[in-house]
C-alpha cells in the first residue's frame, strides 16, 4: 500500500476520520487518510441515487450537531463556503385528520400552537434551549471533565436520563405527545428505555438554539471542505483500497481508526489483549435502517400546510403508535406501520432536483441485519399524511439494513449510530475505559462514532482521538487551531 513518509495514518474518511486528520494536520503532522470506498465522506456523501439531476444525501442529511459541535464551530464551515440552510419549520409531526405539531426556532411560537400543553412545553424546553450551547458542549465532549455550566447540565439531566414515555406524561395533547415521540425515536430504541428522553430533549433544544439545517448542495459539501483543509495542511486522502489488517498499513507513528469495534477486532487480530478484545465483542449494536430515496415530480402534498415548510417530517402517528413501532423493531419484528423519518431538501435547496421537481430522503427502523425491503410500507406512511404522494414518484432507490452495512461497514447490521445508544453505552463507548479513544496497542486510537460522544456529524470523536494521539505520540498538548484563519501548520520535516 502506498503513502510512505507520513507521521500518522487515518483509516476511514467519515466526518470523524477527517476531523482527526484535520486536527493532526493543524498541529503540523503529516497525515495520510485511507478510504476503501471510491469517494471520501462515509455517511456524509451526496449522490445521484435515483435519476440524473436528483442529488440525494447517502446517509446524514440534517445537521444540528454540526452547528453545535465545538470542532465545526472552530473549523468554520461558513467561512469555508459551506452554506447551512434553515427551514422555517425545523421539524414537523403530522397526525391523522390534518393536525400537526410544528417546531420553530422560537420556543414561544412552538408552545403557543400546542393548546393546553403550551405551558408544559415552555417549562420543559425553555430552560434547556436557553442553555443548549453549554449542554451540547458537554454532551459533545469526552464527558470525563466537569461541565463549564453545571446548572445547565443539571437541568438537562433531570429529564435527559429518563425514558421518553416517562417524560411524555407531562403532555396531554396528541400533538405534543406525537412531537415528543417523533424526535425521541431518533434514538433508535424503544421509547420506554432511558436515555431516550435525553435524545429528544437535546435535539429539540438544538432546534430552538441553532436550528435543524440542511447543507446547500448536499452533505458532501462538508466532506469537501474537510478534505480541502486537510490537503492545504499537507495531508492526503487515498480512496478505493480497503484495509484488511493493521499489518498492511504503511509505517507511521500514530494510527487512528474511524471503524467499528467489530472492525477493530478484525484489523488487529490476535494483537489485542484478550480482555479488551472480549469487551469489544460485547459491544451492542442497535436497530438498522431501511433507507428509501425518492425522485418526485413535485413537492410532497402534505395535508397539513405547515409540514410543507418543514425540512424534516416525522411520521408514525400518535405517541402510542410510534412507541409500539420502535418496540416491535427491538423485538425483531418489521412493523406494518413503521416510524418513518423523512427529509425534504427542496424546501430550502431547490437545486437538489431539476426545476419544479423534488427529492425525498426517508428511512425506517428495522431489526439489525434485516434484508427486508420496507419501501412499500414507507410509501404507505407518507401517503397516509400526504394523499397523492404515490402519483408523484418518478423513481425510488432502496437500501436495506444489510445493504447499508455493505455500503458503509461502520453501520454494522445497518446501525447508522455505530452502536446502540443505551444508558451504559452513552457513557462507556466502546468499553469502560477512562480514555476510550486509546486502545491497548501503542500508537493506535479509535475515533469512530463508537467512541464518545457518539453518533452524529460533529467530528468530535475524531478531534478528541487526535488530541490524545498528539499528546501521547508527538508530545503536543496545546489544542491545534483548525479554523480557516488559524493557518494550518506546515508539515514537519
Amino acid at each position: 500500500m502506498g503513502g510512505t513518509g507520513f507521521d500518522a495514518v487515518v483509516v476511514g474518511s467519515g466526518p470523524n476520520g477527517l476531523a482527526a486528520a484535520v486536527t493532526l494536520a493543524a498541529a503540523g503532522i503529516r497525515v495520510l487518510v485511507l478510504e476503501g470506498a471510491k469517494s471520501p465522506g462515509g455517511g456524509c456523501r451526496t449522490e445521484e441515487l435515483t435519476l440524473p439531476g436528483f442529488h440525494h444525501d447517502a446517509c446524514s442529511a440534517v445537521h444540528p450537531l454540526a452547528l453545535a459541535s465545538p470542532f465545526f464551530r472552530n473549523f468554520g464551515l461558513g467561512d469555508r463556503g459551506v452554506r447551512l440552510l434553515q427551514p422555517e419549520v425545523a421539524f414537523a409531526h403530522p397526525l391523522d385528520g390534518g393536525e400537526a405539531a410544528l417546531v420553530f426556532r422560537s420556543v414561544e411560537a412552538t408552545a403557543a400552537a400546542l393548546g393546553t400543553d403550551e405551558n408544559s412545553y415552555r417549562a420543559l424546553l425553555g430552560p434547556i434551549a436557553r442553555r443548549a450551547a453549554a449542554v451540547a458542549d458537554w454532551v459533545l465532549s469526552d464527558e470525563r471533565r466537569p461541565p463549564r455550566d453545571p446548572l445547565a447540565l443539571s437541568a438537562y439531566a433531570v429529564h435527559g436520563l429518563r425514558s421518553a414515555t416517562s417524560v411524555a406524561r407531562r403532555f396531554r395533547t396528541p400533538q405534543a405527545r406525537g412531537l415528543w415521540a417523533g424526535v425521541a425515536a431518533h434514538s433508535m430504541m424503544p421509547l420506554t428505555r432511558p436515555p431516550t428522553a435525553g435524545v429528544a430533549t437535546l435535539l429539540t433544544a438544538l432546534a430552538h438554539r441553532v436550528g435543524w439545517p440542511l447543507v446547500e448542495g448536499g452533505s458532501s459539501r462538508i466532506t469537501e471542505a474537510m478534505v480541502a483543509a486537510l490537503t492545504a495542511g499537507g495531508g492526503r486522502v487515498e480512496t478505493g483500497s480497503w484495509v484488511r489488517s493493521l499489518a498492511d498499513l504503511p509505517l507511521a507513528r500514530a494510527v487512528l481508526l474511524d471503524v467499528s469495534p467489530q472492525a477493530l477486532v478484525q484489523l488487529a487480530g490476535h494483537s489485542l489483549p484478550d480482555r479488551y478484545r472480549r469487551a469489544l465483542e460485547r459491544f451492542h449494536y442497535g436497530a438498522g435502517v431501511c433507507k428509501v430515496d425518492f425522485a418526485l415530480s413535485g413537492p410532497v402534498p402534505w395535508t397539513n400546510p405547515g409540514c410543507r415548510r418543514a425540512g424534516t417530517v416525522h411520521l408514525g402517528g400518535t405517541l402510542e403508535e410510534v412507541a409500539s413501532s420502535e418496540d416491535q423493531v427491538a423485538r425483531g419484528r418489521h412493523p406494518e406501520r413503521p416510524y418513518v423519518l423523512t427529509v425534504q431538501p427542496g424546501v430550502v435547496d431547490p437545486g437538489r432536483a431539476p426545476l419544479g421537481q423534488h427529492t425525498l430522503w426517508s428511512y425506517c427502523h428495522v431489526p439489525n441485519g434485516s434484508k427486508v425491503d420496507m419501501a412499500d410500507r414507507i410509501v404507505a406512511q407518507v401517503e397516509r399524511f400526504a394523499p397523492g404522494f404515490r402519483e408523484l414518484i418518478l423513481a425510488r432507490t432502496v437500501r436495506t439494513a444489510a445493504q447499508q452495512a455493505e455500503y458503509d461497514p461502520n453501520c454494522v447490521g445497518g446501525d447508522i449510530a455505530c452502536g446502540a445508544q443505551t444508558l451504559r453505552q452513552t457513557f462507556f463507548r466502546p468499553t469502560a475505559r477512562w480514555s476510550p479513544h486509546r486502545t491497548p496497542l501503542p500508537g493506535v486510537y479509535l475515533c469512530s462514532s463508537a467512541t464518545p460522544p457518539g453518533p452524529g456529524v460533529h467530528g468530535q470523536c475524531g478531534a478528541l482521538a487526535a488530541r490524545a494521539a498528539l499528546a501521547d505520540v508527538f508530545g503536543i498538548r496545546s489544542r491545534p487551531d483548525v479554523g480557516p484563519l488559524g493557518a494550518l501548520a506546515p508539515p514537519a520535516g
